[in-house]
């Protein structure tokens, strides 16, 4: 695939208009790693975010796969912006609900999951609204994992989310770009220019609702389809690109 072209510079672009800022954080501000708690987060990460919501007044939203609470853990308590379980659990820099509280699977549904994960040799991350299989340690296992998660999907009326080696069950409805849209109908963010920075196919979804905004994407690494303007190469190229 051709590679798209590097997006404006971000200070220049912030300067010249509002800017609405939607980071995924998997694969765009932190390297993937063959488990969840196996990532490395660089030290200075969360006061760096905070820095740049203070210099967007606060326009900045993390949009992660991640539960909040498992954010949370990696970068500390956070006073901004977030949406986690792939926005179903949406919050703003006050801690307070945006919309819905999210519920979790049913438990007797979750004791399947895990049992398959168990059996088939998937690591389950068990999450507060969701659960997900990965697989990045035996790709084989997709198909299989994919047609489990169908059958779950189908019979507890939930949604899958495919990402890179995982597969992952949510409540219905759940997406990034509902997460951006609904930030994007609240204060600070009302108004602003979105731009929404991920990796992933989850990501698309946010970069549609921005682009629908009047905004843009900006997808790290490479993948096709995609409906992101611009393009950066890394989690590096994104911390070098917002001056993190």
């Amino acid at each position: 695939m051709a590679d798209l072209p590097s997006p404006p510079g971000f200070a220049a672009l912030a300067e010249s208009q509002d800017v609405a800022l939607f980071l995924d954080f998997d694969g765009t501000l932190v390297e993937l790693a063959a488990t969840p708690d196996g990532i490395h987060v660089p030290q200075n990460l969360a006061k760096s975010l905070h820095a740049l919501s203070d210099r967007l007044d606060g326009r900045l939203a993390l949009v992660s796969g991640r539960a909040i609470v498992d954010l949370e853990q990696h970068l500390g308590p956070m006073s901004i912006a977030k949406a986690g379980s792939h926005g179903g659990d949406c919050r703003g820099a006050d801690g307070n609900n945006i919309g819905d509280i999210p519920s979790g699977l049913p438990p007797e549904l979750l004791a399947r999951v895990a049992e398959f994960a168990r059996q088939r040799g998937f690591s389950l991350e068990d999450k507060p609204h969701g659960a997900a299989l990965h697989y990045r340690s035996d790709p084989s296992l997709e198909d299989e994992g994919v047609e489990f998660a169908r059958a779950m999907a189908q019979e507890g009326d939930l949604d899958i989310k495919r990402g890179k080696c995982v597969i992952e069950l949510v409540g219905r409805g759940a997406n990034k770009g509902s997460a951006l849209r609904g930030f994007m109908e609240c204060a600070p963010f009302a108004g602003a220019v979105p731009v929404f920075v991920g990796d992933d196919i989850t990501d698309e979804d946010g970069m549609r609702a921005a682009r629908d905004l009047g905004g843009f994407g900006v997808l790290v690494g490479q993948r096709e389809p995609t409906v992101a303007k611009y393009g950066l190469a890394s989690p590096a190229a994104v911390h070098h690109w917002l001056e993190l």
